[in-house]
């Protein structure tokens, strides 16, 4: 009978201290492959979380405005002019209308709200240019960049709509006009107010359910929609803003525009139901104000730029009481400069 040498036996113990590390290499690889999974699942919400608030600052850049439906001859059989105008810093070509009123050296510049152009139908503003030239104003209506039919850009919050606006201002003032009326409505009214920050052309301004572009204003319309908390949501939308549309929110005056007293006279009118932009900034705007003609009309239960639609007969009354204020005021101006003038010969 053969021996085997100690080294030629078969150890059961041996056999086991093999299987060892193939068991922990597949617990250590179980443990990787559900590591990695979550990592992915958490990378894949983050990026889902980051990618809806892009989506959101595309669509606040980007607002489906409707073409043009009608114009003033068909709407209310006014004669008017196709009109074209640069914007005051020179950077596009402005489209609009201007409705002129006989011997008449008064215009208003309607600013219109975001989401619109100038026909601005909810309004509606084919009544209010038709009243204004019963009050023997010229009218001139325009489209922002954002609601323009060729060359459409992105809305901005005012960046590049004041410079806009104030192209309408050096228009009117150029056919004639000695006396410029603002009439602004939602974005169109914070435009209004950032364009005159920097203009010594506007006589007065009406203001219509005021929205300026803010943190404040902008995370309450976007809660309007999805209730995302309020940071990080606008420090991410903060930071994709400027990629979509070239505009950041500090290049937006509104710290300026909340605390600054207007040297001409300014009337605000807005719904404790607006839903867009709370009324309360009205007030506070209407606050700083000094000028013995400005006001402030804060109309209970009423909405988003549909308060002329819910109280026509007394925000007629209002506006038609403010302008004869105004053109007061533009009166005694006159007078005081001639005899000032005559003093000095």
């Amino acid at each position: 009978m053969s021996e085997r040498s100690g080294s030629d036996l078969p150890l059961s113990g041996g056999l086991k201290e093999n299987e060892f590390p193939a068991l922990e290499i597949r617990h250590i690889s179980f443990k990787h492959i559900i590591v990695a999974l979550l990592l992915s699942v958490l990378f894949f919400l983050l990026f889902c979380f980051v990618s809806l608030h892009g989506y959101i600052a595309w669509v606040l850049s980007n607002p489906t405005v409707a073409p043009l439906y009608s114009n003033p001859k068909l709407s209310k059989s006014l004669d008017y002019e196709d009109i074209a105008f640069p914007a005051a810093d020179g950077s596009r070509i402005m489209q609009g209308w201007y409705i002129p009123a006989a011997d008449s050296d008064k215009t208003i510049v309607f600013s219109h709200g975001y989401g619109a152009n100038r026909e601005e139908t909810w309004i509606p503003m084919y009544d209010l240019a038709h009243y204004a030239h019963q009050l023997n104003f010229n009218v001139l209506m325009f489209d922002y960049g954002f609601a323009a039919k060729n060359s459409k850009e992105v809305a901005t919050g005012g960046k590049k709509e004041a410079p806009q606006l104030l192209g309408a201002i050096q228009f009117a003032k150029q056919r004639g006009s000695q006396e410029i009326i603002v009439w602004g409505f939602s974005m169109g009214a914070g435009t209004a107010l950032q364009a005159a920050l920097t203009s010594k052309d506007i006589d007065g301004m009406i203001l219509d359910s005021t929205f300026l572009l803010e943190p404040d204003t902008m995370y309450h319309n976007i809660r309007q929609h999805i209730d995302l908390p309020r940071h990080p949501s606008l420090e991410i939308i903060g930071m994709l803003l400027p990629v979509l549309n070239g505009t950041s929110l500090r290049q937006i005056p509104y710290p300026e525009v909340k605390s600054e007293d207007y040297p001409f006279p300014i009337y605000f009118i807005h719904g404790t139901e607006d839903e867009k932009a709370p009324y309360p900034i009205a007030e506070r705007l209407a606050a700083n104000q000094t000028n013995p003609a400005s006001g402030v009309w804060i109309v209970k239960g009423s909405h988003h730029e549909l308060i002329f639609r819910e109280h026509p007969k007394e925000y007629l009354r209002i506006v038609s009481t403010f302008l004869s204020q105004v053109g007061q005021l533009q009166d005694e101006e006159r007078t005081s400069s001639q005899t000032t003038s005559g003093n000095k010969d």
